[in-house]
């Protein structure tokens, strides 16, 4: 597989694009301001423990309290009642004793209102609520993750040959410090034990800065951030089979360079600076994809078509034959389209980092065989994805169910806003049902009202509606409800607001006869 990573930096955003066999599969966005939370180690304190929930809120110094729910209670013995602060000076602690009353124990034993607790921050904060944390701390390196408080060493499963397997826990069980347990992550696979020092020696030191720093300091306060967007990319994403990294400034090039030259020497020649006058992504085409990341609707093959709908509780995605027809049996077409939409749908789901509970409702195929590969090449296709994810087979019906990490934002959240039209519903209502609402107003008006002269302002689309001589909405309201009213314009509403004034004194009125779902809205 071809891999290449892009980097474009503007005075507002650095964009990381991560291309495979020359399409963009991955975007990661970070803005000034935009703090990065995931793998930041915090001294947090409790606000509230919650026993009908089996959960604790902690105050973390961010906007919003942290949720810590039980199964989140790691490792991590500083979340429990008394304290290994120093576990190369107490003796070792059983990882397996504190992992099993973890489970076994309620929350209120575990932790209590006011305590201090070190936390690392698991899932951004996302809408109303706070980011969620973990006290189990690890810490990533370039071939291995460092978990304190642990004496157990884990390999990655995308490592699968079981010979490797045996040989890298044998190796770094010889070479792990007391007190600490490993993840071999995949970039680990073949490396021999030099390869495993550096990273051991730095991360240790990490984790002794973080110790010695939360001694000193009262919670809530930042003890460690995670690298940088730019950073952890490389170190998670740059391999041997990375064709190149080509990036467009010149002080993140050798902010590179230098970390490079510290984790992977031998890659350093597959770091480009880019020179050219034509803007990065649109030299790679990426713009155009960005902007495709914002529609409903994805055009696949031969006028077939996908859908992305969100709603409270899941993503639907949908899958159109469209205009496709094709010119063999029906069974077949429908075979094909989603085929095709099974790899787009993937790449789609990984390109807008879009996490929960997620439903694709794939053509309907007589043919089980037909099914069983529709979702095998579904399931192919998420390989290579960093998001922790569950994939159901494909039902009967069509319907896949899957489950997808979420750690930040999806694409679409960090690219718009609600729209304060239709807040969020995706339709605005029809010139004849705001019509009918406004004419409900002066019903109500009549009889609540003592005033019999009106100005009624609204949008100038709905002004040219009202005015239409077919309507004739002005005088059959005025004739109907024996007002006089007058009709004005004002660009600054929306379509579906309106207000209402007393001619004679300019009294803004419109509040007082509209239903209170109304008012709440608008």
């Amino acid at each position: 597989m071809k891999q290449e990573i892009v980097i474009n930096c503007a005075l507002h955003e650095t964009r990381i694009a991560l291309i495979e066999n020359d399409k963009l599969v991955e975007l990661l966005v970070e803005r000034p301001g935009d703090q990065r939370l995931v793998g930041a180690i915090y001294k947090g304190k409790v606000a509230a423990v919650l026993p009908g929930m089996q959960a604790a809120f902690l105050e973390l110094g961010l906007e919003r309290t942290a949720f810590l729910h039980i199964s989140d209670v790691g490792t991590d013995s500083s979340a429990h009642k008394y304290d290994f602060e120093y576990e190369e000076e107490e003796g070792e602690v059983d990882n397996d004793i504190i992992r099993k009353a973890g489970r076994q124990s309620p929350i209120e034993d575990l932790i209590q209102k006011d305590q201090e607790i070190l936390v690392q921050v698991t899932k951004e904060p996302l809408g109303d609520k706070g980011a969620r944390v973990s006290t189990a701390i690890s810490i990533p390196g370039r071939f291995l993750v460092l978990v304190p408080n642990e004496r157990h060493i884990r390999v990655s499963r995308r490592i699968q040959n079981w010979a490797e397997r045996k040989r890298l826990r044998r190796m770094l069980l010889d070479m792990r410090p007391e007190g600490f347990g490993f993840i071999v992550r995949t970039e680990g696979e073949g490396k021999q034990e030099k390869d495993f020092q550096k990273d051991i020696r730095r991360l240790v030191k990490i984790w002794y800065r973080i110790r010695k720093t939360a001694d000193k300091r009262s919670a809530p306060c930042l003890l460690h951030n995670d690298a940088g967007i730019t950073t952890s990319i490389i170190r998670d994403f740059f391999t041997a089979e990375t064709a190149k990294v080509i990036i467009d400034s010149r002080d993140v090039y050798k902010e590179v360079i230098s970390f490079v030259k510290m984790v992977a020497p031998a890659l350093r020649s597959k770091v480009e600076l880019y020179k050219g006058k034509l803007p990065i992504f649109d030299l790679y085409g990426i713009e155009d994809e960005i902007d495709r990341t914002l529609n409903r609707k994805i055009w696949i093959r031969k006028g077939s078509f996908i859908v992305i709908d969100q709603t409270e509780a899941l993503w639907a995605i949908d899958v159109n034959t469209g205009r496709f027809v094709g010119k063999r049996a029906q069974e077949e077409t429908i075979y094909q389209t989603n085929m095709e939409a099974a790899r787009e749908i993937a790449r789609q789901i990984r390109l807008r980092d879009i996490g929960g509970l997620i439903i694709v409702d794939f053509i309907d195929m007589a043919n089980r065989t037909n099914r069983k590969k529709v979702f095998e090449e579904f399931k192919a296709n998420f390989a290579n994805d960093r998001a922790k994810n569950a994939i159901n087979p494909i039902t009967e019906f069509g319907l896949i169910e899957m489950t997808r990490e979420r750690t930040r934002p999806s694409l679409i959240q960090t690219f718009s806003e609600p729209c304060p039209t239709c807040n969020g519903f995706g339709r605005i209502l029809s010139e004849d049902t705001i019509a009918t609402k406004i004419e409900r107003w002066f019903q109500r008006a009549r009889t609540g009202s003592e005033g019999r002269k009106f100005k009624l302002v609204v949008n100038p689309e709905i002004a040219k509606y009202l005015s239409n001589p077919e309507s004739r909405f002005v005088k059959r309201v005025s004739k109907e409800y024996r007002f006089k009213i007058e009709l004005s314009e004002d660009l600054s509403l929306s379509r579906e607001n309106y207000r209402v004034l007393t001619l004679d004194d300019d009294l803004d009125v419109t509040d007082l006869f509209k239903t209170k779902a109304e008012v709440k809205e608008g």
